[in-house]
């Protein structure tokens, strides 16, 4: 691996996450339904990995726009059959689902600061509708970021390479000097490799939901990424 200056990473699932089980689970409680947390940790994972590989683009929208769908496939992985119009309302209302809001993994900050203490320069490249830079703001990841691209605002979104290329202008940086971070095969590594990136696919169970992948590196924390940053003559300081 080429000497690295510049680490990318996707968003959602890879720097952030939706506080999500709880919540829904209390939300299927009023419905007479009970599951496990376990349960249902398993099923969204299963779910957004049915989504990435068969309808690509779809989880970067807005949520009205497929979120009776994507519930729909979950209960169905859970073996449930509910009122979908009904559940949609609920989950996407603030005042009873105010857990449904994006935080960071414990490790994101200590990682990004430890990378940019060590003096590479980081930055986003990510799908994602126009609630992106309020959400990296809230979370605090604004600061430690060189470059940020978004999809709704560039016109194109991973894998398309032009969303990379852009990404890779604005830095000023060349492909051979980056790393990418992502969950999503079919956006993160197909879009990198098509201009010549380094990737690291990130899952962080194992290779459950991605059993049909054989042709990329995965990690299953973002503390992975320090082994893999070397420099010519061995591992990076």
């Amino acid at each position: 691996m080429h000497r690295k200056t510049f680490i990318w990473f996707d968003l959602g699932y890879t720097l952030i996450r939706l506080d999500r089980e709880k919540n829904y689970r209390r939300l299927l409680e009023t419905f007479g339904v009970r599951v496990t947390e376990e349960e249902l940790t398993d099923a969204f994972h299963l779910t957004d990995k049915i989504f990435m590989r068969s309808y690509p683009g779809t989880l970067g929208k807005c949520p009205r726009c497929y979120m009776p769908w994507y519930l729909g496939m979950l209960n169905h992985r859970l073996g449930i059959s509910l009122d979908l119009i009904r559940i949609m309302e609920l989950w996407l209302d603030p005042s009873y689902n105010p857990g449904g809001r994006w935080i960071c993994y414990d490790e994101t900050i200590t990682v990004l600061k430890e990378l940019s203490d060590r003096g590479y320069r980081l930055g986003i490249i990510s799908n994602w509708n126009e609630t992106a830079r309020d959400i990296i703001q809230r979370l605090g990841l604004t600061a430690f970021m060189d470059t940020i691209i978004i999809s709704s605002e560039r016109g194109c979104e991973k894998p398309d390479k032009r969303i990379f290329e852009i990404a890779l202008s604005q830095a000023r940086v060349r492909p051979e000097e980056s790393l990418y971070i992502g969950d999503n095969y079919y956006d993160d590594v197909i879009g990198c490799r098509r201009v010549g990136m380094d990737i690291l696919l990130i899952n962080r169970y194992g290779r459950k939901g991605i059993e049909e992948i054989d042709d990329a590196e995965i990690i299953t924390s973002l503390r992975e990424i320090f082994p893999r940053l070397v420099t010519e003559g061995g591992k990076d300081p």
